[in-house]
């Protein structure tokens, strides 16, 4: 079993490409739970919550240290969202309501994020000498890792809140992560970026229709 969580154990090879059970497993989960999302099913949560365990393992292993970070904290956001959209109104399994935040609480959280980021990314660049027991090695790109991760947190949160804006830091988001990854050399997440940058796309396009169907 501890054999699955290896990014050295391969499932199969694409293209040249050795793509781990972890990576691969990982990947199909955490897609269909963004699927899932732009369609406000509830079911994105749970599905969600096993894809952000098995990215948490893989990006602790390829030393992106604010990535593996930022999964502890999907793992209590998906716990909060699925208990939080159970209560919403809802058709079944699909939330009804999403609204935009009121322009000064976009700009609020802009600012927190271009402070947050620098923060965290001048935290990032000597992590290894802080805590070198938990990280071996010095962290890969921190200030763009610690941008994109500060940028998800705030994403994720107006997620669960269901605030039309997520999908914008999401679109952000994704776009980074499609040259960060691919610079990694992890293939075959950076093609997963790409789909999720449609994703995000259509989840915004279909989360604004909602909102002005009302």
């Amino acid at each position: 079993m501890t054999d699955f969580f290896s990014v050295e154990n391969v499932f199969f090879t694409v293209l040249d490409y050795p793509l781990s059970y972890l990576e691969f497993a990982g990947t199909v989960l955490y897609l269909l739970s963004v699927w899932l999302m732009t369609k406000r099913h509830l079911m994105t949560w749970p599905i969600g919550l096993v894809a952000v365990i098995l990215y948490m393992a893989l990006f602790y292993q390829i030393q992106l240290y604010a990535d593996a970070i930022e999964q502890l904290y999907y793992v209590g956001a998906s716990i909060w969202g699925w208990l939080l959209w159970t209560r919403a109104p809802r058709a079944n399994y699909v939330v009804d309501k999403v609204t935009f935040s009121p322009p000064t609480q976009i700009t609020a959280w802009i600012g927190a994020i271009a402070v947050c980021s620098a923060t965290f990314g001048y935290l990032l660049t000597d992590i290894h000498t802080l805590l070198p027991t938990l990280f071996s090695a010095p962290a890969s790109l921190p200030y763009l890792d610690a941008l994109t991760t500060v940028m998800s947190f705030a994403a994720m949160w107006l997620l669960v809140k269901r605030r039309i804006e997520s999908w914008v830091y999401w679109i952000i988001v994704d776009v980074i992560g499609i040259g960060l990854y691919f610079y990694k050399g992890v293939i075959f997440v950076s093609l997963l970026y790409v789909l999720l940058l449609f994703l995000a796309i259509k989840g915004f396009v279909q989360w604004r229709a909602q909102e002005e169907s009302k």
